[in-house]
């Protein structure tokens, strides 16, 4: 038979580690760009797919060999050029993933099911006319800090860390960067990221605040999973046109197609949400920092907590980034003092100390607002009977039900399973049972009946509200309860982490941490530093606003109660001190080979039972010393035995994970990639038939 006119090799979808290759060769009747979106066959199914390269054919083909032919040309969207290209290739390259799944994923969900005519269709609807203002934008005077940092990022190649205390103005020094630049380049454009999507309004609302009126409506636009299929596709074509001059988003906006890149700021960059937990787990900080050298774009992550593996960075003798720093608050306003509790000395089961409820009674009587931080949601983390010493264990994992008492439920937060509270023990009928330990339901119950009694400045009663994953399900509900915050209708406010980052409330002088504990003594290395960043972040939501203070006359406090008030952690905490703390931590880091001084993987398997999970590890472990992968014969790399998860049954899946280490982060990547069909060999074997599936984790953040 005759060959096609072209043979194009396509990214596509194809099942994790299901041995087909990274491309897949389709026949084109005419020559197609790299980049090109297509339309192709898959078995029974027709999916998207990227070109990624295209020969032309010579010669005939193999007898008996025959190519699909693509089956459409999705030709209203520009080919996604080479450094996108690149970007996703050395994604999936490093974190171990197929290229079509990682190319895949960095589309919108919408634009993988649209046939040819319909995104013809589509983009055949008429837009609304952008109006573009030639006035100038009407900047806010900067502090010498500011100015220092601007310039700095102008004028040097990066990347930057702008390591600026809470408050300090860190946004408007981006808002300033990303201005300048657009105003130099009328083709430029800019990526702003931040951690979560609750924080992504607030950012928008100053975007386009400042961007709108001089570069029109369209010229800012969102990346998240919390928009409709339909917005999200919307945003990426705006982007990927160059119409969209800002993009903001979550670590999804990382792969934002955009042809114009020349700035990348990353908000908050030590936050862990920005390591992806599921498929290609890739870390969008990390990949911003690569993105911006392979494109020529300046990077800047901010932080008033940066990851330890950033500030090692920065450091002048290492030398890979530049430090910024933006000691001072706007307005001269002071950071809060930290004024520590030791429970040793209170009551027992006291949830909120006496000095803690009179200072928040107080603040509530000058019609100041508090905020109170506790890291876990529901009512109590698990119901337990007096009689038998039964608790509500989940049936489908190695991890209690929560018990939420507003509705009367116990809930799994790992799987989702949910029962109703039972009247009586399950096991011995007694019905003496009761909920242990404490989650946000219950502070926000008790601080109801603490402080029934106490008025605001107008006579009025102490109003209490709870910020968490529970209260903010419905859409749009997050955004009416922070604006009730905002406008002085709240007098205290309880919270998960949710409420500690990020957010610029103006009337709160007083935080706590009532129960901070839990993270000092856990077997995570990181968990030190993730607790340090979470009080740290907390204590900046106070005092906010310098001319109120002033009008106040107060100042501003952090309370954190705990069993172990001189731990170093609440030290550094107690003078601000994030420099004294990294240096310790980096210090003990050191000492024990861990990162940022080595680099590390996970290999994780999911089976029924966990003696297969197991067993597969430690299979996939022998043959690869048996095959004398690379670092192993000379000890460059060390595997770790395996071991079960912290939770280790999740939905009836039995799940373990085994570490590798290596000072060389290139002799890893040698290993994973060499290891990647031991793996797969592996798991065809007769004795691991119970295995569901494994996966590999590079750069973990939870160990």
């Amino acid at each position: 038979m005759s060959s096609p006119s072209c043979i194009v090799h396509i990214a596509l979808q194809t099942p994790a580690h299901s041995g087909v290759g990274d491309l897949l060769s389709y026949a084109s009747e005419r020559p197609l760009a790299p980049g090109t979106l297509v339309r192709v066959p898959l078995g029974s199914r027709e999916v998207l797919g990227v070109v990624w390269d295209a020969d032309e054919a010579t010669g005939e083909l193999p007898d008996g060999a025959t190519l699909r032919p693509i089956a459409g040309v999705l030709d209203g969207v520009a080919p996604l050029d080479l450094p996108w290209r690149r970007l996703v290739a050395f994604a999936a390259r490093y974190y171990q993933r197929a290229l079509g799944e990682v190319a895949l994923a960095a589309l919108p969900p919408q634009l993988r099911d649209l046939r040819p005519e319909q995104l013809a269709r589509r983009l055949r609807r008429p837009g609304t006319a952008s109006e573009v203002s030639q006035d100038a934008i009407q900047n806010i005077a900067l502090t010498t800090e500011q100015e220092i940092a601007r310039g700095r990022i102008a004028s040097e190649n990066g990347p930057f860390l702008l390591f600026g205390s809470t408050g300090s103005g860190k946004t408007e020094v981006y808002l300033r960067c990303v201005q300048e630049m657009l105003e130099a380049d009328p083709t430029a454009q800019a990526l702003v990221m931040v951690p979560e999507i609750n924080l992504t309004p607030q950012l928008e609302e100053r975007f386009v605040g400042r961007f709108a009126p001089r570069f029109g409506p369209g010229a800012v636009v969102s990346l998240h999973s919390g928009m409709t299929n339909p917005q999200r596709l919307k945003s990426w074509l705006a982007a990927h046109s160059g119409s969209a001059r800002i993009v903001l988003g979550t670590r999804m906006a990382v792969f934002a197609s955009l042809p114009g890149l020349q700035l990348i700021v990353v908000d908050e960059e030590h936050d862990p949400s920005y390591k992806q937990q599921e498929g290609a787990r890739y870390s969008a900080r990390d990949l911003a920092i690569w993105r911006g050298r392979e494109q020529g774009a300046k990077v800047l992550l901010g932080s008033a907590t940066p990851s330890l593996e950033s500030w090692h960075a920065s450091d002048p003798a290492v030398g890979r980034y530049l430090r910024l720093e933006m000691p001072s608050r706007i307005g001269a306003g002071a950071l809060a003092r930290v004024r520590r509790v030791d429970m040793n000395q209170q009551p027992r089961r006291t949830v909120f100390s006496a000095p803690l409820l009179q200072a928040i009674t107080e603040r509530v009587a000058r019609g100041e607002q508090s905020m109170v931080l506790l890291n876990r949601r529901g009512y109590a983390p698990v119901l337990h009977c007096v009689d038998c010493g039964w608790k509500s264990d989940c049936p489908h994992c190695s991890a209690h039900q929560v018990f939420h008492k507003t509705d009367r439920t116990l809930r799994c937060h790992h799987c989702g399973y949910t029962v109703r509270v039972p009247f009586h023990c399950p096991t011995c009928g007694s019905p003496d049972i009761h909920p242990m330990g404490r989650g946000t339901e219950q502070l926000e119950e008790q601080l109801g009946a603490l402080l029934r009694n106490v008025q605001r400045p107008d006579g009025n009663p102490a109003r209490i509200a709870r910020i968490d994953a529970d209260t903010t399900k419905a859409k749009g509900a997050l955004e009416a309860q922070l604006a009730q915050v905002h406008a002085g209708e709240v007098d205290v406010l309880v919270g998960t982490q949710m409420i500690a980052k990020g957010h610029d409330f103006r009337r709160i002088t007083l935080v706590a941490a009532v129960q901070p504990d839990g993270a000092l003594f856990s077997s995570d290395f990181r968990a030190a530093e993730r607790l340090f960043a979470l009080l740290m972040q907390a204590a900046g939501r106070a005092g906010r606003d310098a001319a109120y203070m002033a009008a106040q006359g107060t100042q501003c406090e952090m309370w954190v109660q705990s069993f172990h008030p001189q731990h170093p952690v609440f030290e550094a905490l107690r003078t601000h001190d994030y420099p004294a703390f990294a240096a310790r931590q980096l210090k003990e880091r050191e000492e024990a080979a861990m990162p940022p001084f080595s680099y590390q993987a996970l290999v994780r398997a999911d089976a029924r039972t966990q003696e297969v999970a197991q067993g597969f590890l430690t299979a996939a472990t022998a043959a690869a010393h048996a095959a004398q992968l690379p670092g192993l014969p000379d000890g460059t790399v060390i595997l770790f035995p395996p071991v079960p998860l912290t939770i280790q049954r999740v939905a009836n899946v039995e799940r373990a994970q085994m570490l590798m280490e290596s000072h060389s982060r290139a002799t890893l990547q040698r290993f994973l990639a060499a290891w990647q069909p031991v793996l797969q060999a592996t798991r065809s074997q007769p004795e691991h038939k119970g295995l569901i599936r494994w996966l590999v984790d590079v750069d973990p953040l939870a160990i």
